[in-house]
């Protein structure tokens, strides 16, 4: 088996593991994870709600998007 190429990492993440590389509780980590889960989900929804003021989208927009089926349609021989 061959071993995946080695990169090198960003400021960003070597930053990171500098946080990691310090002796810490579990419920510690679990924590810092969520928090970055947290930050993560707050950017994502900024930037749908810059896109939902750029389209000038209404509640009834959602409602009728939620409502549209656009999956391709089932076909067997695939």
């Amino acid at each position: 088996m061959t071993q995946p190429p080695l990169t090198t990492l960003n400021p960003h993440q070597l930053e990171i593991l500098k946080l990691f590389s310090r002796d810490m509780e579990d419920n510690d980590l679990i924590e810092i994870k969520r928090l970055i889960v947290r930050y993560l989900a707050n950017k994502v929804t900024r930037m749908a709600d810059e896109v939902w003021e750029e389209k000038g989208w209404t509640n009834d927009d959602m409602q009728r998007l939620l409502h549209t089926h656009k999956r391709t349609p089932y076909n067997p021989k695939n």
